[in-house]
């Protein structure tokens, strides 16, 4: 079975709302056992557009898994709190 990885890029727009996506995030992640392989840090644009303030990569033990974890009523609630906190790209990719 293949991984799944969400690639996340993310520019904080509220910090003290992007702290309730924060507090809520977690419960989703443990329970599809995501393991966080890259979380801010340095990064650089090295094509397209401009470098965001953070970048994510999630690993997870499958691509359904990935999937299953975003449409998750936990990931959703946590969204909710995020769209107030942050603007955001997420792809969820198929690991080779």
């Amino acid at each position: 079975m293949r991984k799944g990885y969400w690639i996340a890029n993310i520019t904080v727009t509220d910090p003290h709302a992007y702290a309730d996506y924060q507090a809520l995030a977690p419960e989703a992640f443990a329970r599809f056992g995501a393991q966080f392989l890259a979380r801010g840090g340095k990064r650089i644009a090295l094509e397209g557009r401009e470098t965001p303030q953070r970048s994510v990569i999630i690993e997870f033990p499958s691509y359904q898994q990935a999937l299953d974890c975003y449409h998750s009523e936990a990931y959703q609630r946590a969204k909710a709190a995020r769209c107030r906190a942050a603007e955001v790209d997420i792809v969820v990719v198929e690991g080779s």
